[in-house]
């Protein structure tokens, strides 16, 4: 007989009725987007967590309004989580939604993989090859 059957039939649910922020989190880590298998709603008993690499042993979790009431719980569950072996990295619903590139920055760097620096603008790349005035080009 399966063990943790409440558990797993929760992940179940909590799959299919994703809230916005961690929609638009799993479009980016979905299939592989960023070299690493996620799995969504993952159940690691007793334990549901938002998002999981299995393989490099990374949870992700998204903290909702009602997070700031559940510190106490959120940090036995880290440490539980931590104690087998997985690194816990925890952003805010409104980080996802105003700074989405930057949480994919901080998971890139979790993961040990050093993220694409930002590409200059088409400007910004003239104006590198060239001396400013009065900086030792010519006509200084």
């Amino acid at each position: 007989m399966k063990r943790h059957v409440e558990t797993r039939v929760r992940a179940k649910s909590l799959r299919a009725n994703l809230t916005e922020p961690e929609r638009r989190l799993w479009y980016r880590l979905r299939a592989n987007r960023l070299g690493v298998k996620f799995q969504r709603q993952v159940v690691l008993p007793p334990y549901i967590a938002d998002f999981a690499a299995r393989a490099e042993r990374l949870v992700i979790e998204l903290d909702g309004d009602t997070h700031g009431e559940t510190q106490t719980y959120d940090a036995a569950r880290t440490r539980s989580l931590e104690a087998r072996g997985y690194r816990v990295i925890r952003f805010t619903n409104a980080d996802v939604m105003t700074n989405l590139d930057g949480v994919l920055r901080t998971i890139l760097i979790a993961l040990g993989r050093d993220p694409p620096s930002p590409r200059p603008l088409q400007g910004e790349r003239e104006r590198r090859g060239k001396a400013e005035p009065g900086r030792g080009g010519r006509g200084s």
